[in-house]
């Protein structure tokens, strides 16, 4: 069998890609991780690291070899001359690193040839493009004509998300086990393609409620037809569901406010926006600065007229431009790596891809031979294939249209001879553009650039994806008032906000700078006494700790100051596989944690999913509206088994580490009091009698309402805001039309909060917060204030917060609180926090 190494700067990026590619292979597949340096923590790679990975996995099958970018390769070449006369041929891959090794996993672990498990790797992208819906990107090479069929089936596709990789993979592998040629095609679809290759399974697009036609021939053509038919009755191992998971539907994007001093609308067409005036967007990079305007960019313009040349040197031209084109994707992909990290820079390789897309090639090289010059047979391709997916149903997908251009431009301007545009940018200033592409975010310097606007785009777009790693404040979608802010003009962006102020009274600038100052000296000061007890400047204690939703967080959580766990999430035990985890399963990794926490406490929530966040192991029905339907709690009191493996598995632990159990979405003391009576079975199951305090999430408002009444049955609450949130505003948490009702910490819910430390007082529990606001230092101030006696964020949270609460008076903090509850907005509650730090 063939053996696959993975070779990573990052020793925790290969050995997650390597634990991500086992699932794909057999068990006996040989796959080792190779990442980073000798040196713990340092990035790097180590070709004597690499040379004992190979030697490891050594088989006369041969080795394949993936790296991520840089040295890797030099560290793999140097790892190849060192072994010497090893026997066994090694193979070193320019397949992307993820999803090469995916895909070479399980050809590997179907007993695929090295030259067959390369293939796969380097077809491995392809393989993405079709699921996203890349036009003609996944299209499967010319296969040979098939031999007559000796067995064939229809066969219907009945797990929710289809044959995505992992099934398709799973498909792959009982295909490669029998003595067969297996053939397979999406019924009104396309023609066969060879079942032996992932990606051209994956290519199929098969969808829940498609039906797969498989023919074989061969010796075992009727074996392997069985094999495939008990698989697909299995739902290729991801269960079977009742219908597909609900497709997102696009959001309706409110126009952006323009004002000056009260909000006031303004078209968004009409001319530069005067001074004072502040527009508003989506706040998508943390961080205020002030500077001036510089445009990055118009629009996509068609490439000046010029006399066209004959088609074969008008081909040769773009053959070209394509390749300069790939050279500056690869360049700003390393680039982007050493400064912002390889999960960002990844973004490039489907812009890499994209180069070889037949949607953007063929018709572009048709045009040419119709007499069309390089430059607009390829302008007017990009143009079109990104109509296309702005057509689409899915918003994520549509924003990919930026790629798809961003790609056409860098070929344009190749054969037209234009420079990049952000190469312009030469003085320190706020980027404007109507949309970044990555491929501008990549080229920003920090140094220089000090923030984004744009006049498109969202919180999930790749910019703002790559604003945020860089740490660039950045506010998106502003709508295109944005653009007509004059070239040179100072603007105030505050991406806390979300707002862009045109032209800012001096005043108003200084109390910026000065607000960016305060905050970078907060941030150093903050990390230098992060391992200080959280307290407020009296002395009182407040417990500041972390949220994980994985075992690698938790080392990583102490590091950064974290007093404890206020919140394990185990839906990652759960995610993304076909079987429940087992008890030993769960207890080993919760014991892992306890134990890289070091005697701190560790909250454990159960299971927390529902149709709207499915399970492949825990296939439910469809439901109207899953926020309020069978979620939490609720699902885990109808499936006891999966609950009572929780809360043995937490026992187990307990006996040995601090640890307590935390139920989510509970609305009833009946709740509580079943969940009870499943706990002392549990007890009883594995006759273990540790302490173990018992609490439950407030993030329900009969919870809040009736805590004096719960209390006397828990041991503590922990409020999770977030959820807690979007019932008391009947705003459902992914709508962007209702952020404002969903930002800040909004009265009512504060009023929820103070209910539910009142009902605990009255029984001398004790109350957390575990949403989203506990790590927003003005927010944490008025939890304080209200009687909060612990604060559970994402870790890198942890420093900043601790360092706002040794800066306030509690008696401060109650008097601002009490304010805030009497306060008419979320932003004006906030405020009475901040204005103590």
């Amino acid at each position: 069998m063939v053996g696959i190494v993975v070779v990573s700067h990052s020793e925790a990026l290969a050995e997650g890609v390597v634990a991500l590619a086992r699932e794909m292979g057999s068990a006996e597949l040989a796959l080792e991780a190779a990442g980073g340096t000798d040196e713990p923590g340092v990035l790097g790679t180590s070709a004597e690291k690499v040379q004992a990975a190979v030697e490891r996995v050594m088989s006369p099958d041969g080795v394949l070899v993936l790296m991520d970018l840089g040295s890797a390769l030099m560290s793999a070449e140097f790892a190849v001359e060192l072994l010497g006369d090893t026997p066994g041929k090694v193979v070193l891959s320019e397949a992307p690193l993820v999803e090469g090794a995916v895909a070479a996993a399980a050809a590997a672990g179907g007993g695929a040839s090295l030259e067959e498990v390369a293939a796969e790797a380097r077809g491995a992208l392809a393989m993405k493009s079709s699921q996203l819906g890349v036009p003609g990107a996944a299209a499967p090479a010319l296969e040979a004509p098939a031999p007559p069929a000796d067995a064939e089936a229809s066969i219907p596709v009945r797990n929710a998300i289809g044959l995505h990789a992992r099934p398709a993979a799973r498909f792959v592998e009982t295909a490669r086990g029998f003595d067969a040629d297996v053939r397979v095609a999406k019924a009104g679809g396309g023609p066969p393609v060879g079942a032996r290759s992932l990606t051209n399974v994956v290519a199929l697009g098969a969808r829940f409620g498609d039906t797969l036609v498989v023919s074989a021939s061969g010796p075992q053509a009727s074996e392997v037809i069985a094999a495939l038919e008990e698989l697909a009755d299995e739902g290729f191992g991801d269960g079977v569901a009742a219908q597909p998971p609900p497709r997102p539907v696009a959001p309706v994007r409110s126009p952006p406010s323009v004002s000056v001093g009260a909000p006031r609308e303004q078209d968004d067409r009409g001319g530069p926006p005067e001074a004072g005036a502040v527009l508003t967007g989506v706040p998508a990079s943390a961080g205020v600065v002030v500077g001036p305007a510089h445009h990055l960019h118009g629009a996509f313009a068609p490439p000046p007229e010029r006399a066209a040349e004959d088609p074969e040197s008008e081909q040769e031209r773009l053959g070209e431009a394509i390749a300069t084109a790939r050279t500056a994707i690869e360049r700003d992909r390393d680039t982007l790596a050493a400064r912002a990290g390889k999960a960002e820079a990844a973004i490039f390789n489907a812009h890499l891809v994209l180069l070889e897309d037949e949607a953007l090639l063929e018709p572009a090289y048709r045009a040419i031979e119709a007499g069309a010059r390089a430059e607009r047979a390829f302008y007017d391709a990009a143009q079109e294939v990104a109509a296309r997916y702005r057509a689409l149903e899915e918003p994520l997908l549509q924003e990919r249209a930026a790629d798809v251009l961003d790609v056409g431009r860098r070929v344009v301007s190749a054969l037209t001879g234009g420079d990049s545009d952000s190469a312009r940018l030469a003085v320190e200033g706020i980027v404007i553009a109507g949309e970044l592409t990555p491929a501008d975010a990549a080229a920003l310097d920090p140094a220089k650039v000090i923030g984004i606007a744009t006049a498109h785009g969202t919180a999930t777009a790749h910019a703002a994806i790559l604003a945020r790693a860089l740490a660039l404040p950045a506010v998106l979608g502003i709508g295109e008032g944005v653009l007509a802010i004059e070239d040179g003009m100072t603007v105030l962006l505050d991406g806390d906000q979300g707002t862009v102020q045109v032209d800012p009274p001096a005043d108003v600038r200084r109390e910026a700078s000065e607000r960016r100052e305060r905050a970078e000296r907060r941030r150093i000061q903050a990390r230098e006494r992060a391992h200080e007890l959280g307290a407020t400047r009296d002395g009182t204690r407040i417990e500041v700790v972390a949220n994980l939703g994985s075992a690698k967080e938790a080392a990583r959580a102490v590091e950064l100051g974290a007093e404890g766990v206020g919140l394990l999430r185990t839906e990652f035990l759960f995610l993304d596989r076909a079987e429940l985890p087992s008890e030993d399963e769960q207890a080993a990794t919760l014991r892992e944690i306890a134990t890289a926490l070091d005697g701190r406490p560790l909250v454990v929530r159960t299971l927390d999913a529902g149709a709207d966040k499915p399970l492949p192991a825990l296939p439910m029905p469809p439901e109207a509206n899953p926020f309020l339907g069978v979620r939490g709690l609720r699902l885990t009191l109808e499936r006891t088994d999966v609950l009572t493996s929780q809360l043995r598995a937490i026992l187990r632990v307990a006996a040995e580490h601090p640890i307590k159990v935390m139920l989510p979405m509970v609305a009833t003391l009946d709740e509580i009091r079943a969940a009870r009576a499943v706990l002392e079975q549990a007890r009883a199951d594995t006759g273990i009698d540790a302490p173990l305090e018992f609490g439950i999430m407030v993030e329900v408002p009969a919870a809040a309402l009736t805590a004096a009444r719960l209390a006397a049955h828990v041991d503590f609450f922990s409020l999770g805001t977030n959820d807690l949130t979007q019932y008391t505003m009947a705003a459902e948490r992914g709508n962007e039309r209702l952020a404002a009702l969903l930002t800040g910490p909004q009265p009512a819910v504060l009023r929820l909060v103070a209910e539910t430390v009142a009902g605990a007082r009255a029984h001398g529990r004790w109350v957390g917060v575990c949403g989203e606001l506990a790590g927003d230092p003005p927010s944490a101030v008025l939890f304080a204030g209200l009687g909060v006696t612990e604060l559970s964020m994402a870790p890198a949270l942890v420093p900043e917060v601790k360092e706002a609460l040794r800066g306030v008076e509690l008696a401060d903090a109650r008097a601002a609180a009490l304010k805030a509850l009497e306060a008419d907005t979320a932003v004006a509650a906030r405020a009475l926090g901040a204005a103590l730090l």
